[in-house]
């Protein structure tokens, strides 16, 4: 894999960055950044905002609130047990068992999309440096198409080659 990546210490130089790279014709798809905190008043950290996770985390709540609805029932019916005047199927006991299904259908779907959305596990490590921990911010191309112009857009900042 190559690269091209850019160390920033301030988050007004990695934005800088980011706009130089943008000025020289590169996607802000095969843009990479990462910082060890989040830096909500610029604008490279709402890049990547939106998200479907809150749709497929309802959805699995659904699904879930739907199979402990039949389970229940279906388990009520299959072997009822006549108790005086009351019905087969309790439904307020029941909810204790509805209400549990549904939150692992939404955790299980949300933590399913969280690992699919962040490509975990991971075959091959992404382009990171050690100094993000460090406070630094790293903005950097993926196999870049002109790498001089990367190179002199990432002007300001450790620049360095992968």
């Amino acid at each position: 894999m190559s690269a091209i990546y850019g160390l920033y210490e301030t988050p007004a130089a990695a934005q800088r960055a980011v706009d130089s790279l943008r000025s020289a014709g590169v996607d802000d798809a095969r843009i990479t950044i990462i910082s060890g905190e989040p830096f909500e008043e610029y604008e490279f950290a709402h890049r990547d905002h939106s998200t479907w996770m809150w749709y497929i985390a309802a959805a699995g709540g659904v699904a879930g609130l739907v199979i402990a609805t039949w389970l229940t029932s279906f388990t009520e019916l299959a072997w009822p047990l006549p108790t005086g005047n009351m019905p087969i199927v309790a439904w307020w006991p029941n909810l204790i068992v509805i209400f549990e299904l549904t939150m692992l259908g939404g955790i299980l779907a949300a933590v399913a999309t969280l690992l699919v959305t962040a490509k975990l596990p991971a075959k091959k490590p992404d382009l990171y440096d050690p100094a993000v921990m460090d406070g630094k911010i790293l903005v950097g191309v993926r196999e870049p198409r002109d790498a001089m112009g990367v190179e002199r857009a990432l002007a300001g900042g450790e620049v360095r080659r992968v």
